[in-house]
Parts: C-alpha cells; structure tokens; sequence
C-alpha cells in the first residue's frame, strides 16, 4: 500500500467539521500540491479521489486535486 493510501485509509468521507479545511480533511490539505483551489476540492464517490475546480480566464474545469509528486489523492475502498 502506498503512503498516500495508508494515510487516506481512514478517511473515507470525512466532512464533519472536525479537522477539516472547508469540507477537505487537513491531512488531504497537507498533501495537495501548491495552487490548487482547496476551497472547491470535494471527494468524488465515483472514483474515491479528491477534485477541484481550476477557474481559468474561459471557462472552469474539473481537475483531479494532486500531490507535489503529481499523484492524484484518493481514498482506499473497502471491498
């Protein structure tokens, strides 16, 4: 299991208020990269992995939220 997947393991969908920046948990907010809009990012439970929206000068885009290494972060799933 990778560090990023250790580290998400118990996350899961954690939006309750508590240790949250917005509705991103600190630990994802520590492992996002620079400019990335952290205040959009939201957890997609299509994929598990956490995406924010990057406003540009024509039109908005959703893009995955990625580490500094530029590896997506997401959530392990239980099977």
């Amino acid at each position: 299991m990778s560090v990023i997947g250790a580290i998400l393991l118990g996350l899961g969908a954690c939006v309750d208020g508590a240790g949250t920046v917005g509705a991103l948990p600190e630990e994802v907010a520590a492992l996002a990269a620079p400019a990335q809009d952290l205040t959009t990012a939201r957890l997609q439970e299509a994929d598990g992995c956490y995406w924010y929206v990057h406003r540009g000068p024509v039109e908005s885009t959703l893009l995955p939220l990625r580490t500094a290494k530029g590896n997506p972060i997401c959530v392990s799933r239980a099977e």
